[in-house]
């Protein structure tokens, strides 16, 4: 039997706990700020505020391209030698990085390659749900494990209000005149994936302790999500008193796991610090 070996994207945020428990590979992504190119994970995301604090500009973000995806799959196949591959890639929507994969899984014939449509908590929740599938079926194929996979692809879940309508508008994803107006009347967008895209389609007014129960609420009323788990995304400045809330707002709700994790360099860059997001996977 051929070991299956999971792997995915540091824009998926998937915690550094998670990905070593469960054997999960990750890719870095990268992060380009005063010139130099730093891999997603390897820069402390304080750094990123901190240099926005400094200039005004947000760093830019590149995806893996199709070299170090070779090298990366390359170095799988040495580690676990005669595995198979299943790699769960963060939404080609959002980023050329799931093309690269593509380009470089042109030399290897043990890869599958699974575009999931999603970014940070709806991704770790996919490859979560792959995680637990392997768990359940250690023997499965892998071509029933990718269908398997790819069918709960639509029910991932993911809504986050940013942290900072100032790094959208240094990131050119707001006007000056939203900001201000946004500003004046701490009005915030909600970000949710749609078919693997990122769209706001809802704002919510008020501070962000009142946003982030909002969004929360809004998200159970909207959505029929699995009770075993949920992974709530913070990036850092968000309150501990928040986080505490949300806390007690899933429980109600009969959620049995519950998942904190942080967002990375490369969403923080586009939300800047102390925005909230909540993931899951529809029944």
């Amino acid at each position: 039997m051929r070991k299956i070996i999971l792997s995915t994207e540091s824009g998926a945020d998937l915690p550094e706990d998670l990905a070593t428990k469960h054997n999960v590979q990750v890719v870095p992504m990268h992060v380009i700020m005063d010139g130099e190119d730093y891999l997603d994970g390897s820069l402390p995301v304080k750094e990123i505020y901190d240099y926005y604090d400094r200039t005004k500009k947000i760093p830019t973000t590149t995806s893996t391209n199709s070299h170090e995806y070779h090298d990366f799959f390359t170095k799988i196949n040495a580690d676990f030698p005669e595995c198979i591959i299943v790699h769960i890639g963060y939404t080609s929507k959002a980023s050329s990085s799931f093309q690269n994969a593509v380009i470089a899984s042109e030399e290897f014939d043990n890869l599958f390659l699974i575009d999931a449509l999603n970014v940070t908590g709806g991704l770790t929740a996919i490859v979560m749900y792959a995680v637990t599938l392997l768990e359940q079926e250690p023997g499965i194929e892998p071509s029933h494990l990718v269908e398997k996979i790819e069918s709960i692809i639509p029910k991932s879940k993911l809504a986050f209000v940013p942290g900072s309508l100032e790094f959208l508008r240094a990131g050119g994803r707001v006007s000056n005149t939203a900001y201000l107006g946004g500003a004046l009347l701490k009005i915030k967008p909600r970000i949710e994936l749609i078919d693997g895209n990122l769209v706001s389609n809802k704002k919510y007014r008020g501070k962000m302790n009142r946003l982030s129960e909002k969004l929360i609420r809004d998200f159970f009323n909207q959505y029929d999500i699995n009770r075993d788990q949920l992974y709530l995304i913070y990036s850092i400045g968000l309150d501990e008193a928040i986080k505490q809330r949300m806390n007690e707002i899933a429980a109600e709700h009969g959620f049995l796991n519950i998942k904190w994790m942080q967002a990375g360099a490369m969403i923080s860059t586009h939300s800047g610090p102390g925005g909230f997001g909540i993931a899951g996977i529809e029944h």
